[in-house]
């Protein structure tokens, strides 16, 4: 273990948990698995993208990895079962794997990228927290961190299925949060506005400008910016929130 500069060894508030990345091959997945890793969690990754996993994991203590596709809660099960297995069981769920679908109007907005988005965006993150709360239920300690977005407060134009897709992650925290109230497990969101990661690539430039635009900081977010939230969220520390929403906003969010 390495020693910070003044002789203390750094700060391992998740030593002994077994963390669940979805999507955490890049972006904000990665940047929040890195952090865990750590702070002393092992890591399980899950992604679709197999050579990714296998780029990602080494750097996190050769993190235990799982294909999964998140549209499939087949696929998702397996995946729970299967990590839950390797590690000794799940305290934290990191769910992070998104889309963001076209730049469209509603109108002209393809049935078929609609449904694609909602099905990676809400139906992904429900299939995990239903594969997951009954391996946390097992313990005595549970944490749930569903990455949401301002979109899903506010409705960006142009993305209707990507901010209705993170609205309803806001809705089925607030759920959870409520039937898990009483047991150890707490279960929250993290609500960011543009953060700089590789999904820009599914956006227009108009779009990207839009989002810069409504920053009263006049900057994106950084990807270790919202992985110091999550990690927060995901500790011991996070004792009395539960089914709520936390702003990374540079200012944007409203209420």
């Amino acid at each position: 273990m390495h020693e910070q500069a003044d002789g203390h060894a750094p700060h391992r508030p998740h030593a002994g948990r077994t963390a669940v990345v979805t999507g955490g091959v890049s972006g904000i997945g990665q940047a929040i698995a890195a952090r865990l890793h750590a702070e002393g969690a092992r890591i399980g990754l899950w992604d679709r993208d197999r050579a990714g996993l296998d780029r990602a994991a080494p750097a996190l203590g050769d993190a235990h990895r799982e294909v999964v596709e998140m549209t499939d809660a087949a696929s998702v099960q397996r995946a729970a079962d299967a990590t839950a297995a390797a590690l000794g069981g799940i305290d934290i769920l990191i769910a992070s794997a998104g889309i963001t679908g076209p730049n469209m109007t509603v109108w002209e907005y393809p049935v078929a990228a609609w449904d694609e988005v909602i099905a990676v965006n809400l139906n992904g993150v429900f299939y995990c927290c239903r594969a997951v709360v009954p391996h946390m239920l097992r313990g005595t300690f549970g944490r749930i961190v569903n990455i949401a977005s301002v979109a899903g407060k506010e409705g960006n134009p142009n993305a209707s299925a990507y901010s209705a897709s993170k609205a309803g992650v806001i809705g089925l925290t607030k759920s959870l949060g409520k039937e898990l109230a009483t047991s150890g497990i707490r279960v929250n969101c993290i609500t960011p506005a543009a953060i700089e990661t590789p999904m820009f690539a599914q956006m227009t430039e108009a779009h990207i400008a839009y989002m810069k635009s409504k920053i009263p900081m006049g900057r994106f977010g950084l990807v270790d910016e919202v992985a110091a939230m999550a990690s927060f969220l995901a500790s011991d520390a996070c004792s009395f929130s539960t089914g709520a929403v936390f702003d990374i906003s540079g200012g944007r969010a409203t209420y």
